[in-house]
């Protein structure tokens, strides 16, 4: 028998569980509860540390408790997440230190960026790139969130960054060998990334015009997989 462990990472906990792939059932879980911050009003962050941290802890947890009911861990066949999809980080490429709080995905600081971007726009509309990337203009998407951290927070730049939805930031984190200096795998899917406004939903690539209109280096995303692939 094989099974699998699938953590859950929402906006004000984190969970994990390890399921019997035959059965479905349930062998093990656990779960975090998750502070959020509320910096000024219309602001919702989270530290993406805590982030981590919970998930971590609730891996560790599910894994030892699905031990001691007899599931060795060679048995767990892999990790799936779901998470809190438009919530948006960037930390040091080299260091993994976090750049800023996690902006979460109601955040709706970005309504003056929105603004600015929807009138720089051929047509004026928040729909404008609407037929390319499937979304419009708007703070709820990762893009403006990350434009506003470029604008505003020092130490965010285009150069020595990465950028990521909170599934990348987890993945970068759990694949790298920190002791070794090895670095994560900065890889996302296809289904987060779609909801970061700058992914074409033709090439399931970067779209090279929506990412140089907000004036962002293609370099800091992820390489993009599907969702059984990384």
């Amino acid at each position: 028998m094989s099974y699998i462990l699938s953590v859950d990472q929402g906006t004000s906990s984190t969970r994990a569980v390890v399921i019997d792939c035959n059965t479905g059932v349930i062998i093990a879980e656990h779960n975090v509860v998750l502070p959020n911050i509320f910096p000024k009003e219309g602001y919702v962050e989270i530290l993406p540390n805590q982030i981590l941290e919970t998930s971590n802890e609730c891996i560790d947890t599910v894994v030892a408790s699905a031990g001691a009911k007899g599931v060795p861990l060679d048995k767990i066949a892999g990790l799936g997440i779901t998470n809190q999809r438009e919530t948006t980080i960037v930390w040091d490429a080299k260091s993994g230190k976090p750049l800023y709080n996690a902006i979460v995905w109601l955040d709706n600081r970005t309504n003056e960026t929105v603004n600015k971007l929807v009138d720089a726009t051929p047509s004026k509309t928040a729909t404008h790139f609407k037929s390319v990337v499937g979304l419009p203009i708007s703070p709820y998407f990762s893009a403006v969130k990350l434009r506003w951290l470029l604008d505003n927070v020092p130490g965010v730049s285009e150069d020595g960054v990465l950028f990521g939805t909170v599934d990348t930031w987890l993945i970068w984190n759990l694949t790298r060998n920190q002791e070794e200096g090895e670095q994560g795998i900065h890889v996302t899917d296809v289904t987060n990334a779609s909801r970061t406004m700058l992914m074409n939903l033709e090439t399931l690539d970067w779209d090279k015009r929506k990412c140089q209109f907000s004036v962002v280096n293609k370099k800091i995303f992820a390489k993009r997989s599907g969702s059984a692939e990384i």
